[in-house]
């Protein structure tokens, strides 16, 4: 029998926070808050700085959570491409009223974008790139 609070939206959900590993947190960090403009709202180890496991990260009411591949004591000095290897099939997309101004606040950042905005298939103008982790992230907003 079917839960009839479901059926009629009367669960409260308020927001969802993609969970996304990386592999060095410091530099995840960095890129998300420094070039991308999210806050630290909450870390693992905030004694230690950037340099944690597990980090929430906040822009505007969104949220993306990082947490590292491995634990510091057992990770490798190089990345082993196959532990990222979908991470290439992953992407987030943020709605950007005015791509055109944010693309060029990330080009001056030192943000490589993969092309300059453009006008999607769907109608949207958009730019995009890789995060450090091969994550793509894309801004986008309707062109109508």
């Amino acid at each position: 029998m079917p839960d009839n609070n479901i059926q009629n939206n009367s669960i409260e959900i308020k927001g969802m926070a993609p969970y996304l590993q990386v592999y060095d947190m410091p530099t995840s960090i960095a890129f998300y808050r420094d070039k991308l403009g999210f806050e630290v709202a909450m870390q693992s180890q905030p004694e230690q700085g950037d340099d944690c496991d597990w980090v929430l990260l906040r822009l505007n009411g969104i949220e993306v959570m990082l947490n590292t591949i491995y634990e510091k004591q057992v990770r490798p000095a190089v990345r082993d491409a196959t532990r990222s290897i979908g991470h290439a099939d992953v992407a987030l997309y943020f709605g950007c009223p005015n791509v055109d101004a944010l693309y060029t606040h990330l080009v001056a950042k030192g943000v490589s974008i993969k092309m300059p905005p453009h006008i999607t298939g769907y109608g949207f103008k958009a730019i995009y790139f890789d995060d450090p982790d091969g994550y793509g992230i894309w801004f986008h907003w309707s062109a109508e």
